[in-house]
């Protein structure tokens, strides 16, 4: 692509991430959620690989990397799952909520504009599930072109 196809991508590629995270983190209050943050994260590499070469973009972003980042959202769903077995309770227990602890705050009764501190669990599935969504679109696509390139050579 051209300079000024990979100059606005590099410009726009923050906003984006930011968009993402902003989506995932928000999710308990917003719609979204770790699905649609994951995948608007996920649109970026995709915006990286539209506009540079594949070459440089492989060297990047390996595959090994995003099967990593993968793993590491599911591992972190299920450990969330089980932490509440883990706590006495049940499976997927939200055993955060109201603790006082990290998005572990009481909502206030009534009209409020929300609050991130609050969910419990919710906001922590969130996150592992956007960084399972990020590593599992990362990998379709890079597996994607990488046909593209075989049939180019």
């Amino acid at each position: 692509m051209s300079k000024i196809v990979r100059a606005t991508a590099n410009i726009m590629l923050p906003f984006i991430l930011v968009f993402g995270f902003y989506i995932v983190i928000h999710g308990h209050l917003t719609p979204g959620g770790g699905f649609q943050g994951g995948a608007v994260i996920a649109t970026g590499i995709v915006l990286m690989f539209a506009a540079n070469r594949y070459s440089d973009i492989k060297s990047r972003f390996t595959s090994s990397a995003l099967k990593n980042t993968e793993t590491l959202g599911l591992l972190l769903f299920i450990i969330m799952a089980l932490a509440a077995i883990i706590a006495g309770s049940t499976f997927f227990y939200n055993w955060l909520a109201n603790g006082g602890f990290i998005f572990g705050d009481s909502v206030t009764y009534g009209s409020n504009p929300g609050f991130l501190n609050t969910a419990g669990t919710i906001p922590i599935m969130n996150i592992a599930v956007g960084i399972e969504v990020l590593g599992a679109m990362g990998l379709i696509i890079l597996y994607m072109l990488s046909g593209i390139s075989r049939e180019d050579a």
